[in-house]
């Protein structure tokens, strides 16, 4: 049985959508939330493994960019490969054509500081990259699809293993202050957990002073930090907005399941990661609402 959130309570949390996967139809979700950055904005994204098409494409992020007049920032990774260090990631940050449009930066080039979690059960700190506090403001860019550990990823995902720093992405693995030896071998629900808490400490760290966009293209089972996905398995269904990510990322897994055709090779990627947990611990950390009011761009 699927249980879906989307209500028309008006005081729930608003999200918007729209059919139209182009920069005209990014910058229209954009400017339906009304939102109004100010100060410095940074452009959190993921730009891909080395090997890796599935990533949200420059052209198609660049009007919107240009409008916040923004600097893209990413982390190192905690694993080998393209982007396991800033020599590496530069290289594949300038390959995949994001240098060619705007700023960027690498957060935790210079090292990395500690923000506080409040409330947590698994971490009581999440490690950012130490240039993480010099932006105002947060615009959140997620491609959302499956991920191998996660089961799926989307906002909550990109401002917590995204945001971290490569030690900080090795605690939230490990499910705890203690980085385990192996961090990916960590307890499941801890990781999910943990996840939660950074994605809760990084909002509140901004006042959240973030707006949250996520993109439903390319929808494989597999992560953008993957050098070799396996291909997409749904059609490609839209782009959701949302000033709440808990509630963008639970419309967009209701979509998933509410899909016609095609989305048994996603639910069971979300199901055998008990990847709704992330969902369900940000809400009991306080971060969101699972309960939502979509508001379809198009029918307007």
């Amino acid at each position: 049985m699927v249980t879906t959130y989307q209500t028309d309570y008006p005081m729930a949390a608003k999200v918007y959508f729209t059919r139209d996967i182009s920069p005209a139809g990014l910058m229209r979700v954009y400017e339906a939330l009304n939102a109004r950055p100010q100060g410095k904005v940074a452009v959190k994204l993921s730009s891909g493994e080395g090997g890796n098409k599935h990533y949200l494409q420059p052209a198609l992020i660049k009007d919107l960019v240009h409008e916040l007049d923004g600097t893209i920032v990413e982390c190192n990774t905690a694993y080998p490969g393209t982007r396991d260090t800033s020599e590496h990631h530069w290289q594949t940050i300038r390959e995949h054509g994001f240098t060619d449009i705007a700023p960027c930066d690498i957060q935790d080039e210079d090292g990395e500081i500690t923000i506080p979690v409040e409330g947590g059960t698994r971490i009581t700190g999440d490690i950012v990259g130490s240039h993480f506090p010099n932006y105002d403001y947060y615009a959140v860019l997620s491609h959302f699809k499956g991920h191998v550990m996660g089961g799926f990823g989307g906002a909550l995902k990109n401002i917590s293993i995204g945001m971290a720093s490569s030690n900080g992405k090795r605690r939230l693995h490990s499910g705890g202050d203690k980085i385990l030896a192996n961090p990916f071998r960590g307890e499941q629900d801890a990781f999910l957990e943990a996840m939660a808490e950074a994605a809760t400490a990084v909002f509140n760290a901004l006042k959240g002073n973030m707006l949250f966009i996520n993109v439903m293209n390319n929808l494989s089972v597999d992560c953008d930090c993957d050098g070799n996905p396996h291909a997409p398995c749904m059609h490609d269904i839209g782009i959701f907005s949302s000033l709440d990510p808990v509630a963008v990322d639970q419309a967009c897994v209701d979509r998933i399941y509410t899909s016609d055709e095609d989305n048994s090779a996603m639910i069971e990627r979300i199901e055998s990661r008990h990847g709704i947990h992330t969902i369900e611990h940000a809400v009991e950390m306080g971060l969101g609402s699972r309960e939502y009011q979509l508001i379809d761009l198009d029918q307007r």
